[in-house]
């Protein structure tokens, strides 16, 4: 797939994108955005059979809304604050933090993080941010990469023979169905009201 990464990102239509003025803007988001992540990491939404956490809701959106190279930089600071012990992950907590939590269970959805970070930020630069079909395809990429890493991770760390599938994807497959469509509906609505704004 030819991909043509000229498009503007969300955050490009923000302030300044020339000199000191844009990296005091890079410098303010990716704060933002570490925060947006470490607060969606502890949001959890009841619902059957598992609650909906909005971690990688968090995650995809940044991705698309930041651009890859911002996006990548933030999803990389949140894991070096993550891996100092600050309690900015889903899971975390004062007893299990740090590397310690990152090499558990968890790890390999962390990995998928900043892969699909990356990818959401390449397809948004190619302009798939601004239509909902594009934005849902988008979507359903960034999930098979968090999910990808996160079920082999799974299976390395406790063995082929579990049930990792159950474990690992199909008790969120609905919560995350759920919040691709969510995305696929707000992010070319912004886009929409960005352009209308801008006339």
């Amino acid at each position: 797939m030819n991909l043509t990464m000229n498009h503007d990102v969300l955050t490009d239509r923000l302030g300044a994108n020339e000199g000191a003025a844009l990296r005091i803007k890079q410098a303010v988001l990716v704060v933002l955005g570490i925060a947006l992540l470490a607060v969606a990491a502890k949001i959890k939404i009841p619902m059957w059979p598992v609650p909906i956490t909005m971690g990688t809701f968090a995650v995809l959106t940044i991705g698309a809304a930041y651009g890859p190279r911002l996006g990548l930089t933030t999803i990389l600071s949140y894991m070096i604050l993550g891996a100092a012990g600050f309690d900015v992950f889903a899971g975390s907590t004062a007893e299990a933090y740090g590397l310690t939590y990152m090499m558990g269970g968890t790890g390999g959805y962390l990995v998928g993080y900043v892969l699909a970070t990356l990818a959401l930020g390449m397809l948004a630069r190619a302009g798939w941010d601004r239509s909902m079909p594009k934005m849902a395809v988008a979507m359903l990429v960034g999930n098979a990469l968090i999910y990808v890493p996160g079920l082999i991770w799974l299976g390395m760390l406790y063995g082929w023979d579990k049930p990792i599938l159950e474990w690992g994807l199909t008790p969120f497959l609905v919560g995350d169905m759920i919040k691709l469509a969510l995305a696929a509906l707000i992010l070319p609505a912004v886009w929409k009201f960005v352009g209308d704004a801008r006339r």
